[in-house]
């Protein structure tokens, strides 16, 4: 006869904390205090479905386990008993996490069915309720508490952490990408409030050559002694958090954002505002290389351009990392997409990611191409600045939208409004940073850009990798208008 044990419980975290714990099948020697060792054998990973356990408890016994199902939608996973010196029979078991509605905490529900050599039946359930269940309860209770994501009275003080050895890329002055220097520092814990990250990838952007040149001098301030940090964006795991941060621990996978330059290293120190944690499908350098660009594209699409089913949309720079982005989203929503690239060879590009109409060009003259197309651009995307500037006028429809993002040719003269007024344009001039001034902004906007790419409505970008010291090397890169897709920095 089976022996059925459930035990519930409460845990006062999130359940994207809970879960990313739970999840690694090959996590409960660091959390359970019944298990003294564990290996994932055959060298697999500890989320891979069939992947098996091998684990030593405490009182010398040795179990072996195999992981059956794992869903992250569902946050579940099955597993099963392989081989065991204790006499648990077919065991099966089933963790479940489920949010709570009155707060961010979260419902644990765990079951098992096995059978027990006769005579056994009640030392056994008890054994697995007490030991197993209720024990393990409490222990991720306390390993939460020990990584400064709960708060409760009594919990252990986190050790002083101290600084870490790390290599940055710092400017003194501006310029071409020669300025760029590689140097070592050390950085300090967290303070509070922020996170400290050990960086896996970086992401590159013309943001960080605008400010490499000074035309933004504002944001990144420099001069002999006082040198500057380019970066928006990286992606990697969380060292070490400072007081009053919850939701993050030690190891999680996180990608970031912010306002402030200073990327350009191996680990950072950052507000844990900016930060998000990384869907476990989502690679670190997909992360780096898509999460500014990809934020870009949905406040691009959804807040300014309103695309939707029959929209005339012209994508500047088609083949770069944003370009690649808008055009395959706005496909996907139905509109008609247009774009210009520099190269046959970029044009291929951009027809692969949703452009159905794309222009060639090395001189900045579209608009004829346009407006024989569709009739003239609903939205126009803009990258390039002022050489593309009297063509975009040209190139928009009645009460068409010009957006510009960025001046790879030249910073953009002002507008007369007599420039607008002949067909009831509209101009506006978007930072992405007021786009996720919160912290629900940017986890809301980076929620649909990780949905868009699991579902297809935009791929994995194309990614091209340069080593941190190299950073000059990927700026040239950048400027010679020869790169397809996105740039990252691999420290």
């Amino acid at each position: 006869m089976l022996q059925r044990v459930t035990r519930s419980t409460i845990i006062d975290a999130a359940i994207e904390r809970v879960w990313a714990v739970l999840r690694d099948f090959n996590s409960h020697d660091q959390w359970h205090d019944v298990v003294e060792a564990s290996r994932i054998e055959a060298q697999e990973q500890g989320d891979q479905v069939g992947c098996v356990r091998s684990f030593t408890l405490r009182d010398g016994n040795r179990i072996r386990e195999q992981l059956l199902t794992l869903s992250d939608t569902e946050h579940t996973s099955t597993y099963c008993i392989v081989e065991a010196t204790v006499p648990l029979q077919r065991y099966v078991a089933t963790l479940m996490l489920k949010p709570v509605t009155d707060g961010n905490r979260t419902f644990w529900h765990w079951t098992s069915t096995f059978a027990t050599p006769p005579g056994m039946e009640r030392e056994l359930r008890e054994m697995v309720a007490r030991d197993v269940y209720e024990a393990g309860f409490e222990n991720l209770r306390r390993y939460l508490r020990r990584g400064g994501d709960l708060h409760a009275p009594g919990s252990m003080p986190m050790p002083m952490a101290l600084p870490v050895a790390a290599r940055r890329i710092a400017i003194e002055r501006y310029g071409g990408p020669e300025v760029l220097r590689p140097e070592s520092i050390e950085v300090a814990a967290p303070r509070a409030g922020e996170v400290r990250i050990r960086q896996r990838a970086i992401g590159v952007n013309f943001l960080d050559v605008y400010l490499r040149r000074g035309w933004m001098p504002s944001l990144l301030p420099v001069s002999p002694g006082s040198p500057g940090v380019l970066g928006m964006e990286a992606a990697g795991s969380v060292l070490d958090v400072g007081p009053g941060v919850t939701g993050l621990l030690p190891g999680d996978r996180v990608a970031y954002l912010g306002p402030a330059p200073g990327a350009y290293c191996g680990v950072r120190c950052v507000p844990a505002d900016w930060v998000v944690r990384l869907p476990a499908a989502v690679e670190d350098e997909t992360a780096a290389a898509l999460l500014l660009k990809g934020l870009t594209a949905d406040y691009l699409l959804r807040d300014l351009g309103h695309v939707e089913r029959g929209t005339r949309l012209l994508v500047h720079a088609a083949a770069g990392g944003v370009g690649l982005l808008v055009c395959a989203w706005a496909r996907r929503l139905g509109a008609t997409v247009l774009g210009t690239v520099s190269s046959e060879e970029k044009a291929r590009i951009a027809r692969e990611h949703g452009c159905e109409h794309v222009i060639v060009t090395r001189d900045y003259r579209f608009a004829e191409a346009v407006q024989h197309a569709c009739g003239g651009a609903d939205v126009v995307i803009d990258g390039l600045g002022d050489a593309a500037r009297d063509e975009n006028l040209a190139a928009l429809a009645r009460r068409g939208h010009w957006i510009s993002l960025g001046q790879a040719s030249g910073p953009l003269a002002p507008l007369p409004p007599d420039a607008l007024v002949a067909k009831s344009l509209t101009f506006s001039r978007p930072v992405v940073f007021d786009y996720t001034a919160t912290h629900e902004q940017l986890a809301r906007r980076a929620e649909r850009v990780w949905n868009a790419l699991a579902d297809g409505s935009i791929r994995p970008p194309i990614v091209q990798r340069f080593a941190l010291d190299a950073a000059a090397d990927a700026h040239a890169r950048l400027e010679s208008r020869a790169t397809v897709g996105a740039l990252v920095l691999v420290p």
